[in-house]
């Protein structure tokens, strides 16, 4: 199968599944996280985990997970964090696993956590690290990557880079609270964990409006009406050469139109 086709046979996929989620989507979560971060980091430890958002794609009701509210719940001061951090990171990663554990049968959405830098592998290192015990990993069909699942639909170039902060500026959707990765390391540095946790609140707020977005046909991209839609020329080659149907069905086309010309010009 050609390069096109290929791209046209996952892009429908793509849409099936999305369509299917939204037909349940009272049992699909969407989750987002702030962290440390996770460049430069020459000894080669994973980022600290700061909080944990988790919304309801049917009902909008979220939940939060945050060494912040660990830390208001013992008594421990804001600016006394980063003495306890340890201590607080493993309560909240109990917390989340729990949350996560009793939701097991549930849909994940999520925008690009897919390794041991950011992801649900990277959540569940630093539960390890700090003594926690995890809950069972979530098999891969309990995930969907929505930043994976836009760039099937509209191509590679439907938003610059980052695409998530470049899309949420095309679309015009309310950026206020949302910090773009620089940003976020500079508050983890600065201890500002309340601004980390509006930040991670807000973004699976806009994921949620990109998926609604994505599927009633408004989302604006960078993407041509074209590529949008997966169309190409090439494509059609693709499909002529792979199916002797079609193949057969020009020929004869082409005879009809060459016998007509000669009875035309007789």
């Amino acid at each position: 199968m050609g390069d096109t086709l290929r791209r046209l046979r996952s892009r429908k996929e793509t849409l099936r599944r999305l369509h299917d989620i939204d037909a349940r989507k009272d049992h699909v979560v969407v989750v987002h996280y702030s962290c440390e971060s996770f460049f430069d980091r020459p000894e080669g430890s994973t980022p600290r985990v700061t909080s944990i958002a988790v919304r309801n794609l049917g009902s909008g009701q979220t939940e939060s997970f945050s060494i912040h509210k660990v830390a208001e719940l013992k008594k421990i001061p804001l600016d006394q964090i980063a003495n306890y951090y340890d201590q607080l990171e493993k309560e909240m990663l109990d917390e989340f696993g729990d949350f996560l554990q009793g939701n097991s049968l549930c849909t994940w959405m999520h925008w690009n956590m897919r390794d041991i830098n950011y992801g649900f592998q990277a959540i569940e290192h630093r539960h390890k690290i700090l003594g926690g015990q995890p809950p069972s990993r979530l098999p891969e069909e309990r995930k969907i990557d929505l930043a994976r699942a836009l760039i099937s639909i509209y191509g590679v170039g439907y938003a610059g880079h980052p695409r998530l902060e470049s899309i949420v500026n095309i679309n015009k959707i309310t950026d206020k609270s949302f910090l773009v990765g620089k940003d976020e390391a500079a508050a983890f540095e600065n201890g500002e964990f309340v601004k980390l946790h509006q930040s991670t609140l807000r973004k699976v707020d806009i994921l949620a409006n990109l998926f609604g977005r994505t599927l009633d046909g408004t989302l604006k991209t960078n993407a041509s009406w074209w590529e949008a839609r997966g169309i190409h020329p090439q494509a059609i080659a693709e499909l002529v050469t792979e199916h002797w149907g079609w193949t057969l069905f020009a020929a004869v086309a082409s005879i009809a139109s060459i016998v007509g010309l000669v009875l035309v010009f007789a």
